[in-house]
């Protein structure tokens, strides 16, 4: 059935890439070349998915879906320019392959065409209201978590609880909406989507730690970025902030991460001096087991709120399955 999902996903969109051969090609070449690049296709699949899991069909779900990997790619442009990231699924990022200014009108574009392809849906009014509400609920919400993301790069430092926070509304709540909306169009009653809610919710955040884990260790060639982005970026991710927390009875330790957090080299020896130091230190803290322990745990609790769903086991085993397997992904 996934597979399925997937293909009928992947065909859409190569339909719509074709609406988009339009001028000027400056606009819209940038837009068909995101998704040109593939990737899982995650948060659409979530969408469809939400929906067969009540039995709805999966014709009502493809419009609103395609709307949210529209929105996802368009958050995807605006924050490569924002963290000037070089490569995005080993492409260059469009605002290194075109400009700043193109990247950030294309991923304008991006946003009002997904509320085109939500408005267009034939769906009942009453669940179009409520898909609409989900959807401009979640698009405050990204905005908001990747504001805060911004504001705690200047910051010495922060808590742990604020970055989970942070990642639940820059990351989380998009998955969350996904099986939401995707639930609520397959005719699931509102304990059920909510349900569904924290189950996308908590997987968002597992799938975060698993990203930041394997920026760090994670193989660049098959990851398709630029290893130890978040290291020179000085992202205040979990493992720096663990980390933090850790060394803090080493003074030695302590101080040399503190010292490394205080440069920003963007490439070179300096660059490669700084994440191989770094990640000498996250080895020392046992930095690695630690994440996976995290992310097992968000994982965990996913499920207890998937099994609180009054839906098929069958078809819950197969979500189940299906983020088990993303979370062990090396890549």
């Amino acid at each position: 059935m996934i597979k399925n999902f997937q293909q009928t996903i992947n065909e859409e969109i190569e339909k719509l890439s074709a609406e988009l051969s339009l001028p000027p090609s400056e606009l819209y070449e940038p837009i068909r070349y995101m998704l040109s690049m593939g990737g899982k296709r995650i948060r659409p699949l979530f969408v469809l998915m939400g929906c067969d899991l009540f039995g709805g069909k999966m014709s009502d779900a493809i419009s609103p879906a395609l709307a949210i990997e529209l929105l996802h790619n368009f958050t995807l442009v605006h924050d490569d320019i924002m963290d000037n990231a070089p490569l995005r699924r080993k492409k260059p990022t469009v605002h290194t392959k075109w400009n700043t200014p193109t990247a950030i009108l294309s991923g304008d574009v991006m946003m009002v065409k997904a509320y085109q392809l939500i408005c267009r849906s034939k769906l009942p009014p009453k669940i179009l209201d409520s898909v609409l509400s989900i959807f401009n609920q979640m698009a405050i919400k990204v905005c908001e978590g990747q504001q805060w993301d911004v504001n705690y790069e200047n910051l010495h430092k922060i808590s742990i609880q604020q970055y989970f926070q942070m990642i639940e509304l820059k990351t989380a709540v998009l998955l969350a909406a996904c099986l939401k909306i995707g639930v609520l169009i397959g005719g699931a009653h509102q304990e059920d989507a909510n349900n569904l809610y924290e189950f996308g919710k908590n997987t968002g955040i597992a799938f975060q730690l698993q990203d930041d884990l394997l920026d760090v260790y994670g193989d660049a060639e098959k990851f398709g970025k630029q290893k130890g982005g978040d290291i020179l970026a000085n992202k205040k991710t979990f493992l720096l902030l663990k980390a933090m927390d850790i060394t803090s009875a080493n003074q030695y330790m302590n101080e040399e991460l503190l010292q490394w957090m205080s440069i920003k080299p963007t490439e070179g020896k300096d660059a490669e001096e700084k994440i191989n130091s770094v990640t000498r230190i996250y080895d020392f803290a046992n930095i690695k087991k630690i994440t996976e322990e995290e992310i097992n745990s968000y994982h965990k609790k996913a499920i207890t709120s998937l099994e609180r769903a009054s839906a098929s086991s069958e078809k819950k085993k197969e979500l189940i399955d299906f983020t088990s397997a993303l979370l062990q992904r090396e890549v």
